[in-house]
Order: C-alpha cells, then structure tokens, then sequence
C-alpha cells in the first residue's frame, strides 16, 4: 500500500491510523512526501508500521527548487529538511527511497554529492508526464507544466550522468504511464493510457475485479521496470 498525494502528512494522524491498519492487514506499506511535514513525534507513534519512505528532490539548488515550488525561496530548507527525515528513517529502520521528476529546470544538474549523502536504497527517476485534465493547462486545470517539458534525449543524459548508482531506476514516460495502480479519493482506478486520467468505476460499487478491468494497467511493464522488490521490513 502506497500513500502518495497531494501531500499525505497533511492529514497526519489519519494517514498513520492508515499505516497502522494496512500493516496490521500484513500489506507493506510506503508513503510519497515532499518531506516538509515530517516530524519526530509522527515517526515514534507511526513509524513502526511504515516499510519505505520515498521523498521527493527534485534538485539540491535553492533557486530551482524554488521555481519548482519546493521551498517557497531561494531561501528554502528543502535539503535540510530531506537530510532530518533521513536521520528519522534511519532511527526507526525505515527504507528510504528518492524520487526525481526530472524536467526542464534539472536535466542538466549533478546530484552525485548529496545523493551519497542520502544513501538511498532506491532512487527512481520519472521524466516529467504531460496528462490531459491534470497538468496540461488547458482550460479548466490547476496547473500546466508544458514549459517543464524535456525530451528523451535530456531524460537520458540525465541518467547517464548519475548511472553509477545502481539504486537508480529510470522510468521516461513509455514506462511510467501505464505501469502504475492508482487510486483516487474515491477509489476509483486512473486509466492513464490515453494521456490522461480517467476514472473506473468505484471499487466500493463494482468490487476490485472490475475496476481493475478499467484501470489500463500494464502488468508486463510493471514487471520490468523492478515494481517487485524487497520492500517489507522485518516484522516484530
């Protein structure tokens, strides 16, 4: 079970009354953060019933966080935010994971000091997804990351710079858009296959068998970009 948002510790004591269940049902459990809302007393409470934190950095530099909108300013403390939450993973054996979106404002920076810095046991790398009614800015949406936009060429001198770290896991767009299950705040798979997000029908309506039939996932692919891993810590 993976929590992912949005940002899932807004909600703090909800998403770690989840964590406490998903993992009491037996399921590994792993969240997605920017890494800002952490804290020390959610990690002693919760921690024990999390199996993998991925946080997302996107870039070390100050400013092109900024334009990204991690930090707010070029004045941010995204790093050393990143740096205290790897402390706390570390703490209460918890797997830390990067994730990188790598678009138009990073395709060209060396993340190689920090990386060893935060030792990560996975680092996946997304080239940045354009998606009709989510972030293509067309009328209507909240957001439009056209101008992030890189290609597959930038994508791949990217990972080329950074292949010495084999906890590296590439996914350029062909990869990425199909090979994920995700569900919405209603339980509904996203069919992301024809470029954008169109939802199944309710999994509470119909079971998981059917909606599953609706969420365009790709399990070959799932496969082969490593979706299965060691990813459970031990159990007490």
């Amino acid at each position: 079970m993976n929590f992912a948002g949005g940002e899932p510790f807004i909600n703090d004591v909800m998403l770690g009354e989840l964590c406490r269940y998903s993992h009491e049902l037996g399921m590994a459990v792993s969240i997605i953060s920017n890494g800002s809302l952490i804290k020390p007393y959610w990690m002693k409470l919760y921690g024990e019933y999390v199996d993998v934190l991925g946080v997302s950095i996107d870039s070390f530099n100050p400013e092109v966080n900024a334009k990204i909108g991690r930090g707010g300013d070029a004045n941010n403390k995204h790093l050393e935010r990143v740096l205290k939450v790897r402390e706390m993973c570390e703490e209460h054996s918890i797997t830390f994971k990067m994730n990188t979106v790598v678009c138009n404002l990073n395709w060209e920076e060396d993340m190689t000091e920090y990386v060893k810095k935060l030792n990560p046991k996975r680092w996946k790398c997304f080239q940045v997804l354009i998606l009709k009614d989510e972030n293509s800015g067309a009328p209507g949406e909240l957001r439009d990351a056209k101008d992030l936009v890189v290609s597959r060429e930038q994508f791949d001198s990217f990972v080329k710079r950074h292949e010495h770290f084999d906890v590296l896991i590439p996914e350029p767009n062909d990869v990425m858009q199909n090979s994920y299950l995700l569900l919405d705040e209603e339980l509904r798979f996203l069919d992301c296959s024809a470029g954008g997000k169109v939802p199944s029908e309710s999994i509470l309506d119909v079971g998981v068998g059917v909606a599953l039939q609706q969420a365009g996932f790709d399990v070959d692919e799932f496969y082969n970009r490593g979706g299965i891993y060691d990813w459970t810590r031990e159990r007490k």
